[in-house]
């Protein structure tokens, strides 16, 4: 019997460290994270679960708002935030993985609008912009000096943004560029109808954020997984299957730069 048992403690000590598991909290914003038939899908989503699995780690998802899900975090060992851009504010709040994609907001018109026309922030104020509610952008064009519900109309998702656009109650909408391609997708419209005039913000990046007192042996390994999926192409891969091609115009008007010494509140929704 005592043979029996030490037999069976040595081989549960013996086990490997990758038995070791992570959860992950997000929100729905597709093509980032999204559910489909009970999973959740996307290109953030599909590339940690592929990262743990190199990394000999078991993962958990879960959808949650993005407040509850930032809260817990904090909160929570063994535990990741995505997808969540990396601001001074958060910097000592977490433990930092990536940068796995970049963040582009663009202002959107319709491509028979010519008449709009931009060269500097301060045109802005002559249109009326949509912007998802609560969100970095909107707060962004607030600096700018448009007022919500005067120069801004904003809407509680990029879908019914576009579909504000597309009726011309508004002239032009603020929307991340993978986002704007996830939309013309789905809604079956032609990008040809679309056009960018401006780069709202094109500074961050995107992350995985981890609980601080998540190992740093763990963190090694899912970034040298990280490492290993873009050496192999599998993260461009993925970034076209989700995010299509990488379009960024130089041509355009960038305003990225009035937003240097702009401080984002650390719940702010990542876009």
């Amino acid at each position: 019997m005592h043979l029996r048992l030490s037999f069976r403690l040595a081989l549960l000590l013996s086990l490997p460290a990758h038995a070791a598991g992570l959860t992950a909290y997000t929100e729905h914003v597709p093509p980032l994270t999204y559910q489909q038939d009970g999973q959740i899908r996307g290109y953030a989503s599909e590339l940690l679960t592929t990262m743990a699995g190199k990394a000999g780690l078991t993962l958990r998802q879960q959808l949650l708002p993005w407040p509850r899900a930032y809260v817990t975090v904090l909160n929570t060992p063994d535990s990741v935030l995505y997808s969540t851009v990396r601001t001074p504010e958060r910097e000592q709040q977490f433990r930092w993985l990536g940068p796995i994609g970049k963040r582009r907001v663009y202002l959107y018109r319709l491509a028979v609008r010519n008449d709009i026309q931009l060269t500097t922030p301060g045109q802005l104020q002559q249109w009326r912009i949509g912007a998802v509610r609560g969100s970095a952008s909107q707060t962004q064009l607030q600096q700018l000096g448009l007022r919500p519900g005067i120069e801004q109309d904003n809407a509680p998702d990029d879908a019914s943004n576009l579909a504000k656009l597309r009726l011309g109650r508004v002239d032009m909408i603020a929307m991340l560029d993978w986002a704007m391609y996830w939309q013309l997708q789905q809604a079956g419209i032609s990008s040809q109808q679309i056009r960018p005039v401006a780069l709202l913000d094109g500074q961050e990046q995107y992350w995985f954020a981890l609980n601080r007192q998540t190992a740093a042996s763990t963190i090694t390994r899912l970034q040298n997984a990280l490492r290993g999926l873009e050496h192999s192409g599998f993260v461009a891969q993925l970034q076209q299957k989700y995010l299509g091609p990488d379009k960024q115009t130089a041509a355009l008007p960038d305003f990225s730069q009035q937003f240097q010494s702009a401080r984002w509140r650390p719940l702010q929704r990542h876009r």
